[in-house]
């Protein structure tokens, strides 16, 4: 299964934007050639035309077809500034030009006024500060409070298991959301699980717990977000509480649930009660389990936006602007 493929055949020829507001970086500048040769998508790359320039000559690449805006300079910022203003009640035209000056500022107003399908950045810049002015340009989608992170983990098959696919989350960004902000994770990765794996959700919530045989204020957190969801999304396949081997093995969850369902056993989106066990189980099983995790990225936003490990390669450039760009 190839996910990253999959997401690059369903965008490639479209004519897709994605502002890369970290533009002279030379793992940007070699993806977004990448992006550009292979008709993947059509980078507007934020930064100095100049520096960029110097930086393409020193990579061997060309630069004559780049698309470079200067946020500090940008002959449209004030344009751009008044139309976030007026999106935005919260921000005066003042105030939206001096965010708009800055980069990821300038990308995340690109994407909310319909002049970039998505934005993807932070290679140069943490987490936060993505986040940041994603929220303030932005912002969430209707009926999400908080943003958050999910990994597309591919495990291998085994036996007569075939390879699978599922969406973790989150595993990078709440430390210990509450249950309203656990049916906000849930629901935000659901959305997710159809736009990227294009397969309909099977939501489980995990715990210690199967359907109460534990009894605690942490399994008690998770029932309280189970029955929130529902009430939101009569719809979605969504269970919990379960543990994590009652939510991916059918033959587990007949045992210990007298009524498995749709999703127990067959769950292919995992939602963690926290931040401790969501980073930990994803990286047990990237590393014990063969398993290949791609993300970071993030979602629950109104448009595309996705987060980069300031770690990143130019593989992990092309391949967030094409899981995000698939969201479009």
């Amino acid at each position: 299964m190839d996910i990253v493929g999959n997401c690059v055949a369903a965008i490639r020829g479209r004519g897709r934007l994605v502002v890369l507001p970290e533009g002279a970086d030379d793992r940007v500048l070699l993806a977004a050639r990448y992006l550009i040769d292979h008709a993947i998508a059509k980078p507007i790359l934020l930064g100095s035309q100049a520096e960029i320039a110097v930086r393409c000559g020193v990579l061997g690449i060309r630069c004559d077809d780049l698309s470079v805006r200067n946020a500090e300079m940008d002959a449209g910022a004030e344009e751009l500034a008044a139309s976030l203003a007026a999106a935005r009640p919260s921000l005066t035209t003042k105030m939206a030009l001096r965010l708009v000056r800055k980069p990821l500022y300038f990308a995340g107003a690109l994407v909310s006024l319909g002049a970039a399908h998505a934005m993807v950045a932070g290679v140069a810049n943490p987490t936060r500060r993505v986040i940041e002015a994603a929220m303030m340009t932005i912002g969430l989608r209707a009926g999400i409070a908080i943003p958050s992170s999910y990994f597309l983990m591919l495990v291998p098959g085994r036996d007569v298991v075939p390879e699978r696919a599922f969406v973790f989350a989150d595993c990078a960004v709440n430390a210990d959301p509450t249950a309203s902000e656990l049916a906000d994770i849930a629901i935000a990765a659901a959305a997710t699980a159809r736009s990227v794996l294009r397969e309909e959700p099977k939501v489980a919530l995990l715990s210690f717990s199967t359907k109460g045989s534990a009894q605690h204020a942490r399994v008690d957190k998770v029932r309280q977000a189970h029955a929130m969801i529902v009430a939101r999304d009569p719809s979605l396949a969504v269970d919990g509480e379960l543990q994590a081997d009652a939510a991916v093995s059918a033959i587990v969850a007949a045992k210990k649930m007298p009524e498995p369902g749709v999703v127990a056993g067959r769950a292919n989106v995992l939602i963690f009660p926290d931040l401790d066990a969501g980073n930990i189980a994803y990286k047990l099983v990237q590393h014990l389990g063969g398993a290949q995790a791609i993300g970071p990225f993030l979602q629950g936003f109104a448009r595309p936006v996705s987060d980069l490990s300031r770690g990143a390669t130019v593989d992990d450039v092309i391949a967030a602007v094409a899981v995000t760009l698939a969201q479009a």
